[in-house]
């Protein structure tokens, strides 16, 4: 989903309409086998990136509804919406995508490669955060991590 504001990409001049486009997505965990948090982190071939499940918003549907669509979508996990986290804001060819994420428990499914992620890593979170390819990833991943372990 996207909408103009005022404003343009980057600080641009002449452009008096960017547009917005809303995505969801979440930091996607659960308890490994030795009781420590694994991250789910995703392989995009077209970026050839590894990031957290995120994706936009479709018509009509709120940020949560759509971050748990996408982890379902990308990973094959069902999830649980936790505490929200930081909203990312960056630009894109068209204008700016605005991200809003949640910590994220899985509850369950089966990840099968798809058209956009061909591979699910879950890594223990100090692992994952060097697994990533952006750096606003990893701020995020810090972020989730600290409320996990409730400081």
């Amino acid at each position: 989903m996207a909408h103009r504001v005022d404003g343009a990409p980057g600080g641009a001049t002449g452009v008096s309409d960017a547009v917005v486009i809303a995505a969801a997505g979440c930091v996607l965990w659960r308890e490994g086998p030795a009781g420590d948090v694994e991250v789910a982190l995703i392989h995009r071939p077209k970026y050839d990136d590894w990031s957290h499940p995120k994706g936009k918003l479709d018509a009509g549907e709120s940020a949560a509804t759509a971050a748990r669509r996408e982890v379902l979508e990308e990973t094959g996990m069902r999830c649980e919406l936790g505490a929200p986290l930081a909203t990312q804001r960056y630009v894109v060819p068209q204008g700016f995508k605005q991200v809003s994420y949640w910590l994220a428990r899985a509850t369950g499914g089966t990840f099968a490669p798809n058209d956009e992620v061909d591979v699910l890593r879950w890594l223990p979170a100090p692992e994952a955060a060097t697994h990533l390819t952006h750096p606003q990833d990893r701020a995020l991943l810090h972020q989730a991590m600290a409320l996990l372990r409730g400081a």
